[in-house]
């Protein structure tokens, strides 16, 4: 069974936590021990050698390593500490032995408890004065932990025990509460997803429940939905336009052809016309749908020469200078100062502009002007169309280049237009690794912008 992300996350933390846990209570639990030990040992060497001490300064006082005072240490630490002495002079006669006493209350009560020598640990000491042995030390001592000692030790263990359960419990619950964390984003995530495959566009990821490392995924998958909601709308608004445009056609064919059956009408010249007129309406959509995907072929193929930006712009004057006059539109062509040379395809850069100025010729009122200009700058030129028409919605602006977008859809049907061409403009642009821009104003006019590479 394979395992959920969360799931393995978990593991991981759980398999990091325990390890961590027990490696640092193995540390403790066995250093406190061996510290423990050492703490007794050193004490037990401390006070073997106040006893030493002590002897030798009696001898030296005295000439005698034995007295009251002497006596009552070695009691009070076979009592207290469990160390337990005999003590013998220079001739190995036994003057002093703790392993047969009892402790200050037995001995005011007049009687005596042994040790068995046997579960004890012995050493032998010197005692030595200038160069003079003077007599002989034996401590009984044993090497297990004993009493108190353990009950000490005891309490520690049993409180890393209690330490360690408690962070165990704690290591879980938030091993528990960061995979979640950290799994919450990717369930946000196909949740959304879930719902763009049930064509619910309008989905979007919360960015600000997210971690910082999924944002960018968050934004991105925002970015792609909304692009697919705007896709959709443009599908949904295309399939009625598109039938828009061939229902008014066809409607019309339709009628004329049942009524020449019909022997209603008479196949006149005027009604083949009208026919003929409307059947070249469906050619022309025909092949605009056919530029659109032959500009957006990514393998287009460009026949690039040396072009001379003057003789473009004289091209597109003398072609719309009838139309223009016709609607009573300014055209006005700003010549360069100098000759400008770039690399393109005549005929793309032709209907680049063509569509560009058509537009601008469409949207701009009687006494109104058109001016077109072309400036170089660094490795760029710039085809710059300015028009005083209508303007765009700033709404409206961002989705231009969107194939079958129409602001208003009313008067792009004035103007016989499906919503394709500034599609393909952009796509031709690209083609020439060039840009286009549109800035616009509703009521002022409308700016458009094409650069071009010179090489």
């Amino acid at each position: 069974m394979k395992l959920t992300l969360r799931s393995r996350i978990l593991i991981y933390l759980l398999i990091v936590s325990f390890s961590g846990i027990f490696i640092t209570s193995f540390t403790i639990f066995f250093g406190v021990e061996n510290q423990f030990t050492d703490y007794l040992e050193k004490n037990r060497e401390e006070n073997i050698q106040l006893i030493k001490n002590n002897a030798l300064k009696q001898f030296n006082e005295t000439g005698e390593p034995f007295n009251q005072n002497l006596n009552y240490q070695m009691h009070e630490q076979a009592m207290s500490e469990n160390l337990y002495y005999k003590l013998y002079d220079a001739n190995g006669n036994l003057l002093l032995d703790t392993t047969s006493v009892s402790s200050m209350i037995g001995m005011m009560n007049g009687h005596h408890s042994s040790i068995d020598l046997n579960n004890y640990e012995s050493s032998s000491y010197q005692l030595k004065s200038n160069n003079q042995t003077i007599g002989n030390l034996t401590v009984y001592y044993q090497e297990k932990l004993i009493g108190e000692e353990v009950d000490f030790l005891k309490s520690i263990k049993r409180n890393i025990y209690l330490a360690v359960f408690v962070i165990v419990i704690l290591s879980i619950l938030f091993s528990l509460l960061l995979s979640n964390r950290l799994t919450s984003g990717f369930n946000k995530l196909i949740n959304a997803i879930i719902d763009i495959r049930n064509h619910q566009w309008r989905t979007k990821v919360p960015i600000d429940e997210l971690t910082t490392e999924m944002k960018p995924l968050g934004e991105s998958f925002n970015q792609l939905a909304e692009s697919l909601a705007k896709e959709e709308t443009l599908r949904k608004q295309f399939t009625a336009n598109f039938a828009h445009e061939l229902r008014t056609p066809l409607a019309t064919l339709r009628s004329h052809i049942e009524a020449f059956q019909d022997g209603i009408w008479e196949p006149n010249a005027k009604r083949l016309e009208q026919c003929h007129e409307e059947l070249m309406r469906l050619v022309r959509l025909v092949n605009e749908l056919e530029k659109l995907m032959a500009a957006e072929n990514p393998q287009i193929r460009l026949n690039k020469t040396k072009l001379e930006a003057g003789k473009v712009l004289s091209f597109i004057k003398n072609q719309f200078n009838p139309l223009f006059m016709k609607k009573g539109v300014d055209l006005k062509v700003v010549p360069s100062t100098e000759q400008i040379y770039f690399l393109g395809d005549h005929d793309k850069i032709i209907q680049i502009l063509t569509n560009i100025v058509n537009n601008a010729l469409q949207y701009t009122p009687k006494g109104k002007q058109v001016s077109i200009l072309v400036n170089k700058k660094n490795d760029q030129i710039t085809f710059i169309i300015k028009d005083e028409g209508e303007g765009i919605s700033e709404d409206d602006l961002p989705f231009l280049f969107e194939r079958f977008y129409r602001g208003d859809k009313s008067r792009d049907r004035k103007t016989g237009g499906i919503g394709i061409g500034l599609s393909i403009v952009k796509a031709l642009v690209e083609a020439h690794q060039g840009e286009i821009k549109i800035e616009s104003e509703l009521n002022v006019g409308t700016a458009v912008e094409v650069q071009f590479p010179k090489q």
